[in-house]
């Protein structure tokens, strides 16, 4: 789309020096933007950048400290997510806020003003109405609880739209969707676009911001870079607008060099407390110098089985863990992470609950940093010399943004707190590395540092285990893919030799059996 295009759109939001402060930190710069009806603008920039302050005062969620928001051409005031709602503004968050005991009409209703009983039967009329017009596949009678999570954000998705939204904003919509769904929901976007509607992405998948929008906002430390043509851009200029420097977006994988079993899990299962089954016969072997990458949809079991390798969580089945030191066998299941340690494996486990199991979010970055080894202290006076050594050296390599290492880490961006979390984890020098998510809210500068420094590791004659979204990231980075579907192994894929639609088809794919091979023609390696 052209500037001359742009300019015969009409405006849907116009932001005019937008100002917002948290104490003496400038979230958002004196920020002016355009976005324009029938139009998919993305939005981009580092950790740290501003993007969801910015959009959260479009939404309702903050009001800006100084500054105007204009909607449609008339001055908006907006005050909260009712007050966006009255301008036609609907935001659909990362983390979907839905009722999961109701049905997805009655939380499209929900909170909507009315004189008397919901007319649920005209609702969901209403909800069909808009899935045809769009080409959402809803089943308005449906409870949240057994819908998947493209499913649930469909709702979250038409109840926007029920409640007459013409400018939505979508926070990382991809985040844990198949390729499948990903580009099901972009023709769905693509539409609501040619509806007239103005679409506003956050997202740090720059393939899919190339692939989708039309144009690109770019946001600096807070403060407004530019707007560019998606289709006059690429990867390597969007980078550097968003860091301020050029930057080599290269994941350079070399060859496992003498791969030997490093761990071996062997007809591994769990249950839940509800005592429903999250894991069925689940078989592989991570090797040392290899970097093992673990697809699946949200919840197919992916956080089970790395905490039932690091002694965090209960499981069937066995656990081998082969010493590449004194050439012995371990048997690990049973054991909590303690005595783990004591035997003398290095284990590293970087959690997908970054606040609530890697790091103690009252707890300054030294402190967290000596969580690590603060029982070999042999005095009441620890030494915090080491630890302080290693938190700066954290922090200048991984570009942590922070006051100084005393600071606590809650008060650091989701971010910078990822960044400390996975720098503490690999500094232990581990043998095997458990890693669920480690990029999960980094900008791509940062995840590229995340990549190289998993790398690093696999060099190092590490196994590496690598739980990951973005399946084009999966692809380049790994030595081989291992696919679980809802807690099944479907299939132990080449990573270089597979697609991200393949890996997909797996992905959704219903359980095999324990003699499952994965499907022909996607070089594949035998299900182990």
């Amino acid at each position: 789309m052209s500037e001359t295009d742009s300019k015969e759109l009409k405006p849907a939001i116009r932001l005019e020096h937008l100002t917002k402060k948290f104490g003496s930190v400038v979230a958002n710069d004196d920020v002016s933007l355009s976005v324009y009806h029938g139009q998919i603008l993305s939005i981009l920039g580092e950790n740290g950048s501003g993007k969801t302050t910015l959009m959260n005062m479009i939404s309702g969620i903050y009001f800006p400290d100084s500054g105007q928001i204009f909607v449609d051409g008339e001055e908006a005031v907006i005050r909260s997510p009712r007050d966006a709602f009255r301008y036609k503004i609907g935001m659909i968050h990362q983390h979907f806020k839905l009722v999961d005991l109701f049905s997805a009409a009655e939380n499209i209703v929900l909170g909507l003003e009315n004189d008397g009983k919901y007319d649920l039967k005209r609702s969901m009329e209403r909800v069909r109405e808009i899935g045809a017009q769009y080409g959402f596949d809803i089943d308005p009678e449906r409870k949240i609880y057994e819908m998947s999570v493209s499913e649930k954000q469909t709702v979250e998705i038409i109840k926007a739209l029920y409640r007459g939204a013409d400018i939505l904003i979508l926070d990382e919509p991809t985040a844990v969707l198949t390729p499948q769904e990903t580009q099901k929901l972009f023709s769905v976007l693509r539409r609501m676009r040619d509806d007239g509607k103005a679409i506003i992405i956050i997202t740090h998948k720059l393939h899919e911001v190339l692939s989708l929008s039309d144009k690109v906002a770019v946001l600096c430390k807070g403060r407004y870079i530019g707007t560019v043509n998606t289709a006059e851009t690429n990867e390597s200029e969007l980078t550097e607008m968003m860091v301020g420097k050029k930057v080599t977006l290269n994941i350079e994988r070399s060859e496992p060099k003498d791969p030997k079993p490093r761990l071996e899990v062997l007809k591994v299962s769990c249950t839940s407390h509800e005592g429903s089954e999250v894991l069925k016969d689940v078989s592989f072997t991570a090797n040392s110098g290899e970097i093992l990458g673990i697809a699946g949809i949200a919840g197919s079991g992916q956080r089970e089985l790395l905490e039932g390798i690091a002694g965090l969580q209960k499981v069937e089945g066995e656990m081998i863990y082969h010493d590449p030191e004194s050439g012995r066998t371990e048997k690990l299941h049973d054991l909590d992470p303690m005595r783990i340690r004591d035997l003398g494996i290095h284990l590293a486990f970087v959690p997908e609950d970054r606040l609530g199991m890697g790091l103690v979010g009252n707890m300054d970055i030294v402190d967290n940093i000596m969580l690590r080894s603060y029982r070999k202290g042999r005095t009441p006076l620890l030494d915090r010399s080491a630890p302080r050594s290693l938190a700066e050296e954290i922090i200048k390599n991984l570009e942590v943004v922070t006051p100084s290492d005393r600071t606590a880490v809650r008060q650091l961006s989701g971010g910078n707190v990822q960044k400390v979390l996975v720098g503490r984890e690999i500094a232990s020098s581990p043998t095997v590395l458990l890693a669920a998510y480690p990029v999960r809210g980094l900008d791509i500068n940062a995840s590229f540092t995340i990549y190289n420094l998993l790398n690093k590791q696999k060099e190092k004659g590490t196994a590496v285990i690598f739980v990951g979204e973005d399946l084009d990231v999966l692809i380049e980075l790994c030595d081989r893919i291992l696919v679980l579907s809802s807690g099944r192994v479907t299939g132990i894929v080449d990573a270089r030799n597979i697609t991200k639609e393949e890996i997909g088809l797996l992905m959704t794919k219903g359980s095999q059996g324990d003699n499952a091979q994965p499907q022909e023609g996607v070089g594949a390696d035998v299900a182990e």
